[in-house]
């Protein structure tokens, strides 16, 4: 088994890149296509990096295969899209109606470019239990033959008492844009194998 960080230092063939953000999935060969690297200055751009881009994985580093150069050039994974935004308003001296005045706005609003069909597995991202929250997402483990994402890493507790069990990927049925929803309820998960954690 191999895991695959969801929050590790990337590392550029010249120097630092930034952190993993995000790992993409295809959920039907269960493949990891892309990570999503934040680079550390400002602006913080959030970069789209192919799988065949990354030379090699550790518990806490993915080493790049490009220069931070390069990774600069890469598709971005977060855009900065501008809507106007009508705000309601009204006007008027006391005792007359009230003439509506919207006042418009232009606001900036984020999105992510996942490509079609494919899913973004977040650092900390919630796990729902049939019957309620079970934890966060750690990291996911891997087939190291066929690279096919096995188990998911579910973290669960308080910082005092934290505990990493191993969650099949076979039980999830649906990961959303905050939560992954498993088909299992928190019983079940508590009689399954944890690991020692990690920090």
């Amino acid at each position: 088994m191999k895991s695959i960080p969801l929050h590790a230092e990337v590392v550029c063939t010249d120097g630092p890149g930034g952190r993993s953000v995000a790992v993409l999935v295809d959920p039907k060969t269960l493949q990891v296509t892309h990570f999503a690297v934040r680079e550390k200055e400002k602006p913080h751009t959030q970069w789209l990096v192919p799988v065949d881009e990354v030379d090699e994985i550790a518990d806490d580093s993915i080493r790049l295969r490009c220069t931070v150069d390069e990774l600069g050039h890469m598709e971005k994974f977060v855009v900065t899209e501008y809507r106007q935004v009508e705000i309601p308003r009204y006007e008027g001296a006391v005792g007359a109606s009230p003439v509506y005045q919207p006042q418009i706005e232009v606001l900036p609003v984020e999105r992510e470019l996942i490509p079609e069909g494919e899913l973004a597995v977040r650092p900390g991202m919630a796990v729902e239990a049939t019957d309620g929250a079970a934890g966060r997402v750690h990291e996911l483990v891997s087939d190291p033959s066929s690279g096919q994402i096995t188990h998911l890493v579910l973290r669960e507790g308080h910082p005092w008492g934290k505990r990493d069990v191993m969650i099949p990927v076979s039980v999830v049925e649906a990961v959303g844009r905050d939560a992954l929803h498993l088909a299992l309820d928190r019983e079940t998960i508590g009689y399954m194998l944890a690991i020692p954690v990690r920090w």
